[in-house]
């Protein structure tokens, strides 16, 4: 119905604004960031003082890997319009991207205090992401504070209700995390969500569950997957951690490398790489993406691994370490592999 309405609009008024606004809009919803950042520099140099085109410009630099870009991007949102919320949430994004989780709490306080109590929704998710930045950092008791405000503001908001249970996840309260990706499930019914829960029930020893659940979410990741709004990053930790389909796994991660090169698909794609054997290439991608400065217990706990199977014990050591003083999710495999590493286990 959008595509619809916005050929109408092109039809009527050929180049319009507006209309090559929505135009860039649905290019990034269908994850089609190459295009995306086409368009919105042609619109940027037609309007160079446009806040939401230079949005468009950070969103798309973000997910083809260049951040140099999207922060300047980023800046100029801030710059053209001083204290704007699209501004100092990407902005907020990028400082967690490169490492400076304080920044980060930061830029969403900072978009909180300026967001009115009538925007509720909009309230809740900004403490959603603040409770995600605690999390990040193995604050859970900070992170559910945070997040128990913003289901108060917010009843059943899913963001929230998804974060609350990786708390819960973190404190070992196996069930209430369930419940609580239940709900979320319910309320947003999309596969992301159901692979968690799935992981939940897994983690929870709750096999039967979990397995009933991993196959309907690969049954529906695969429906959308090659849509530009998919789970594909999901699909290939499921192929690569749970269904044990290491080849599979390469298969989507490749395919879901062509479009981005986000530090998040380097590192699935790194993943699938060093389970298929390909292991010099996977550090390539893995220290690409850690170059960036993200500071994310799983993608630390994969470089360890990457490079103990590569031979650099040291290396190894070094990011599994990383891995486990987050106390975040991801840190219990590393300090797992951590345990093996120590002398008794090498003699």
């Amino acid at each position: 119905l959008a595509e619809d309405a916005l050929k109408k609009s092109l039809e009527l008024a050929p180049g319009n604004l507006d209309g090559e606004k929505v135009h860039v809009w649905l290019l990034l919803g269908k994850h089609e960031f190459a295009a995306t950042l086409d368009v919105a520099k042609a619109l940027n140099k037609r309007v160079p003082d446009d806040v939401l085109v230079y949005g468009f410009l950070t969103d798309a630099n973000v997910e083809l890997g260049n951040y140099n870009d999207a922060e300047k991007a980023a800046q100029w949102m801030l710059d053209l319009r001083p204290g704007n919320l699209p501004g100092l949430t990407r902005a907020a994004y990028l400082r967690e991207l490169f490492g400076d989780i304080d920044g980060a709490f930061e830029f969403m306080d900072m978009a909180y205090q300026s967001t009115p109590p009538t925007e509720v929704e909009d309230r809740a998710w900004i403490l959603s992401q603040m409770g995600h930045l605690r999390l990040t950092e193995g604050k859970t008791d900070q992170a559910e504070k945070i997040l128990r405000q913003a289901l108060l503001l917010f009843p059943g908001y899913h963001y929230a209700l998804g974060n609350l249970a990786k708390v819960r996840l973190q404190q070992k309260h196996y069930d209430e995390a369930i419940d609580l990706l239940q709900q979320r499930y319910q309320v947003a019914p999309h596969a992301e969500n159901l692979y968690d829960l799935a992981e939940a029930l897994e983690i929870a020893g709750r096999a039967s569950e979990a397995k009933k659940a991993f196959a309907e979410f690969e049954t529906k990741s695969l429906l959308e997957s090659v849509r530009g709004d998919n789970s594909n990053r999901e699909l290939i930790f499921y192929y690569a951690d749970h269904a044990r389909q290491s080849a599979k796994a390469l298969e989507v991660a490749l395919h879901e490398y062509g479009r981005r090169h986000d530090v998040y698909t380097l590192d699935a794609y790194a993943w699938a790489l060093h389970l298929n054997g390909q292991d010099a290439a996977a550090r390539k991608q893995i220290e690409t993406a850690l170059a960036v400065g993200v500071r994310d217990a799983r993608i630390f706990y994969h470089a360890g691994e990457i490079a103990l199977k590569l031979g650099d014990h040291a290396t190894a050591e070094r990011y599994l370490q990383d891995s486990a003083e987050l106390n975040a999710p991801g840190s219990e495999r590393a300090r797992a592999v951590l345990a093996m590493l120590t002398p008794p286990a090498q003699k």
